[in-house]
């Protein structure tokens, strides 16, 4: 389920709301490319993240910053415009970093299994524990888009396969643990910020996906809840 390819069809959804009208009715590609000096909704929310002057007014160092943000993402169109999709993004990167080194405080995944895999859709998070005792992470994932949603409950890997080929996508699973028909955790060479998300799978980084590999083994439990933005 590694989304590796269609990565340019969230501009198809998006642009009206993102970018200027001007842009995104009749613009030109060379024209969609360039820095748009209008300010975005989320000017000044955006502004802040990035550690640029707050006054709500794009300014062409506002916008090579915005743009720099978008594209290390693959946020599109990436015309620095500071719209609900770039702030989506900044937003869940802020909503992560609070969790800190406690993901379980609601105690949401079971602390009655030993060791097990949690994934929080709400937050794109996972993490590994043995009873309340956290063993790894959290981390950042990118889960399943609207219509392939990484499916809910608690699961199983059953099957492992370090060097898996998508027999439906033909693309790379590197690292691949399956809990649930085809969805599975294994490392992708996006950011885990990238909209709009996976097929169905827990996508991860090459880093914590070779953590997950020599941690977890067939038969132990994953839990799955929540639900992604978007979804």
């Amino acid at each position: 389920m590694g989304d590796l390819r269609r990565r340019g069809v969230v501009a198809l959804g998006v642009t009206a709301l993102v970018a200027p009208l001007t842009l995104a009715i009749g613009a030109t590609p060379a024209q969609a490319a360039s820095c748009t000096t209008s300010a975005g909704p989320y000017q000044k929310k955006v502004e802040k993240f990035l550690g640029r002057p707050v006054d709500g007014k794009q300014s062409a160092a506002d916008c090579k910053a915005i743009r720099a943000f978008q594209n290390k993402h693959g946020i599109r169109p990436n015309i620095g415009y500071a719209g609900p999709v770039t702030w989506g993004v900044m937003d869940l990167m802020n909503k992560q970093k609070a969790v800190g080194k406690n993901p379980n405080k609601a105690g949401k995944c079971p602390t009655n299994k030993g060791r097990i895999a949690c994934v929080n859709l709400t937050l794109q998070l996972s993490w590994i524990q043995d009873g309340k005792k956290l063993v790894y992470g959290p981390v950042p994932v990118r889960t399943g888009r609207n219509g392939y949603e990484t499916r809910t409950g608690l699961k199983k890997v059953y099957w492992r396969n370090k060097n898996h080929v998508s027999t439906i996508y033909d693309v790379p699973m590197p690292y691949s643990q399956f809990f649930d028909g085809g969805q599975a955790f294994h490392s992708v060479g996006v950011s885990m910020w990238n909209p709009p998300g996976s097929h169905g799978c827990v996508n991860m980084t090459k880093t914590a996906a070779k953590k997950y590999w020599s941690l977890l083994k067939k038969g132990d439990d994953v839990y799955v809840y929540g639900r992604k933005p978007g979804t």
